[in-house]
């Protein structure tokens, strides 16, 4: 099985193959270590200062939107929420949930966000931006240095979901002016499901971190605490954070910036390759993660017939895209030659449909 998806992505042999190997015992020096080691090569590769903390969770990229949520925010702000897809839905479900208010920008599909998107939220009394920076369901990528700008015009947190994003587009979370980032294992890392890390400004940390929030598996001030010895408060999904830390090593030396051309050149090479071949993609500004295929119709027909025929997969959509729109990924182990694979069978699909 062949995975163009948005995660888990296609893995490389070598971390696939290390997957099989015992997993050690965690608290001791040994593990210590490999957490103080990630913390390093986090902040190196996202531009973090030695005061912005690191957290790292075992849950999915949503247990870290929660914990952001629940830790970062209280009754005492109004939040608001950019809504374009799937994911910034979630941020609006989990503000409802914990009793934030909040208000949000519908952004309708195929619709492109801009600056003037905003301009009826300035000055406003809200105290945090929630974004998806690159709403996965939709494959916008929505431009940060706007939203920043608005943050800080506005003296507001600056919350961003960059689970599909980071390490494939250009997000700097010092010039970006970030107070959480959340991300997660099985995207541009290509690792298994499992890890998500949320990084956070000195300022969240020392001034917005809610002391009592009602939580024992979540609680910040508990993994902050714990972090000061390299350990995390309850048992960590040891294996993936070691390969995590290997991962996030190789971007660091090889240079961040290597790392996202190479995405930018997969996701460029296949969007030119599907318009030659006469499909259509999306005007809004696309993440380098993945990119929508729109059709008229028979959308879950190409689904079910990579499968079948191809042994090939790629992501579905919901709601009103389900018969229009497939993603395609470009994280993980693929290739150019990869892309003519897929183009092929997405061509020879069309020919069956169309006769």
């Amino acid at each position: 099985m062949k995975l163009f998806t948005v995660g888990p992505v296609e893995m490389y042999d070598d971390l696939l193959s290390g997957g099989n190997e015992q997993i050690p015992y965690f608290r001791n020096e040994w593990f210590s270590n490999i957490m103080f080691e990630l913390d390093a090569n986090i902040k190196a590769v996202t531009n973090m200062s030695e005061n912005d903390k690191n957290i790292v969770l075992t849950c999915s990229g949503t247990g870290a939107m929660e914990a952001v949520v629940m830790n970062c925010l209280s009754e005492n702000d109004k939040v608001l929420i950019i809504v374009g897809g799937t994911f910034g839905q979630r941020f609006e479900e989990l503000c409802k949930i914990h009793n934030i208010a909040h208000d949000t920008i519908k952004v309708e599909n195929g619709q492109v966000f801009d600056v003037d998107c905003l301009k009826m939220y300035d000055s406003k009394g809200y105290t945090a931006l929630l974004v998806n920076i690159d709403e996965t369901s939709t494959g916008q990528l929505y431009p940060i240095d706007v939203l920043s700008d608005f943050c800080v015009r506005n003296n507001m947190l600056f919350i961003v979901d960059a689970i599909s994003s980071l390490f494939a587009d250009e997000i700097d979370f010092t010039a970006n002016k970030i107070d959480a980032l959340i991300f997660s294992s099985q995207k541009a890392l290509a690792l298994a499901p499992g890890v998500a890390v949320v990084s956070l400004s000195e300022r969240m940390c020392k001034e917005h971190i809610v002391g009592n929030t009602k939580t024992m598996y979540f609680d910040f001030s508990s993994y902050l605490a714990n972090g000061l010895r390299g350990q995390t408060p309850f048992t960590p999904a040891v294996g993936i954070i070691v390969q995590m830390n290997e991962m996030i090593g190789r971007i660091k030396d090889m240079g961040i910036e290597q790392k996202i051309a190479a995405t930018r050149n997969l996701a460029e090479d296949f969007r030119k390759k599907a318009v030659t071949a006469g499909f259509k993609i999306p005007q809004y500004p696309l993440s380098n993660a993945l990119t929508p295929l729109i059709f008229e119709k028979d959308a879950k027909v190409y689904y079910q017939k990579l499968i079948e025929d191809y042994d090939i997969t790629v992501n579905p959509c919901g709601g009103d895209n389900a018969d229009r729109m497939l993603r395609i990924g470009h994280m993980g182990n693929l290739t150019v030659e990869d892309n003519d694979m897929l183009i092929k069978a997405l061509c020879e699909i069309r020919e069956r449909i169309e006769k």
